[in-house]
């Protein structure tokens, strides 16, 4: 093992409103249990579809975390980053006030987020004409809408940036973040993942084939044999990650240690899968690279897979490119099989989920694992959850985009 000479970034706060779970107690505990998320969707009409279901987030109230002052200027993407990002303030018992605004920044992967907004904003000029359009939709139109929110809500002054990178979006705003902690920029980020479920977004993957449901039966099931596509989910996540000797500064209960992180492209055809995979293999090497651990130190890898069927057999085939024969020994979980697919903030509800994994000491299963697929033979942990010690986790994120990333999450000893 080598020794790293950087500085050590923790975690230290987390907020999670995910599809199966608001608060992090609930995500684990649906986690743990196998809950699904994935319920039919309410939010928009989908009789002319042949898909019916998403990871939508029932009887979300963003008063009880943010109360009613200024939400009317929130639209449901702000509403479900700001109220993760309050949880994970008041997790991290990080106070933000006058002395500290500099020394904190807010980082977000989105990257749908604007959509809604935007449609409807054009919609409204095409119709009634440039002079009668919802002035009150224009703020949201920007991609960093959310995340600016966030900075103004809470006061927070030391940076903001906003991530669009597709599949790979939070998980390259951590790696923002991280640099930014390292440089002395900054002493602590609020590192955040959000994606909301609305109509446009749903057209635009329906139209490209990606659903389960389109060909074949509608269910989240990667890995599985029967896998035919994508069930499309929002949420936000947030964690709190520090310099560690801030962190011990303000005696912070810390979760765990920010390791290793990879990220590269793989400059393919836009909209294909490398069938390589080269950029998610080189992504899985540089993380173990940088944070100094060997392949057998990997305890878990929580994967990427999201029931899209060339998706998931990539990933099995670059897992086991990387690992060699001890690929067999190491439990592999999606957990988008409960989650569906968050699009830029899966990243971060891994995350999340491998800190309840580690605290918890459990590896969530991979649900609707029915009937095993030739080139997907690894141990996916199939439907119920298992216990174990864990204290390294490998988390993948990639997609047909081109962007990949990879990220290993250790116990804090």
């Amino acid at each position: 093992m080598r020794k790293r000479k950087n500085k050590k970034i923790v975690v230290t706060g987390l907020g999670v409103i995910a599809p199966n779970g608001i608060g992090k107690e609930q995500f684990w505990q649906a986690l743990k249990e196998g809950r699904s998320g994935i319920k039919p969707i309410s939010r928009f009409d989908t009789s002319e579809f042949k898909c019916k279901l998403a990871g939508e987030i029932y009887g979300f109230k963003p008063t009880y975390f943010l109360g009613s002052k200024g939400l009317r200027s929130l639209d449901r993407t702000a509403r479900l980053l700001c109220s993760a990002a309050k949880l994970a303030i008041e997790d991290g018992g990080f106070v933000i006030d006058n002395k500290n605004t500099d020394d904190i920044g807010v980082c977000t992967g989105t990257t749908l987020s604007s959509l809604w907004n935007f449609a409807e904003f054009e919609k409204g000029a095409i119709v009634d004409g440039p002079l009668f359009t919802d002035a009150s939709l224009f703020p949201g139109t920007v991609v960093n809408a959310a995340s600016s929110q966030v900075s103004i809500r809470f006061n927070i002054q030391g940076f903001n940036t906003t991530i669009s990178t597709g599949y790979s979006s939070s998980i390259d705003a951590l790696k923002y973040a991280i640099d930014f902690i390292r440089l002395g920029r900054v002493k602590a980020v609020l590192v955040g993942g959000v994606e909301s479920l609305s109509l446009p977004n749903f057209i635009g993957f329906y139209n490209l084939g990606f659903f389960a449901g389109i060909n074949g039966e509608e269910v989240s099931c990667p890995f599985d044999k029967r896998r035919n596509g994508i069930i499309l989910s929002e949420g936000a996540a947030v964690v709190l990650i520090e310099d560690e000797e801030y962190a011990r500064q303000r005696n912070a209960n810390i979760y765990a240690e920010v390791n290793g992180v990879g990220n590269f492209f793989d400059a393919f055809r836009m909209g294909k899968y490398d069938p390589e995979a080269s950029g998610l293999k080189n992504s899985i090497k540089e993380a173990i690279r940088s944070s100094g651990l060997g392949v057998d130190d990997i305890d878990y890898i929580s994967a990427s897979a999201n029931s899209v069927p060339e998706q998931d057999r990539l990933e099995t085939k670059v897992i086991k490119s990387v690992f060699g024969r001890y690929a067999y020994n190491i439990p592999v979980s999606a957990i988008k099989s409960m989650t569906g697919e968050p699009f830029s903030a899966a990243g971060l509800f891994q995350i999340a989920g491998a800190v309840g994994s580690m605290y918890n000491s459990f590896i969530p299963p991979t649900i609707n694992f029915q009937e095993r697929d030739k080139d997907c033979d690894l141990d996916y942990v199939a439907n119920k959850s298992r216990i174990a010690r864990i204290r390294n986790v490998l988390i993948n994120n990639f997609g047909p985009g081109g962007s990949n990333a990879a990220f290993i999450l250790s116990k804090w000893n």
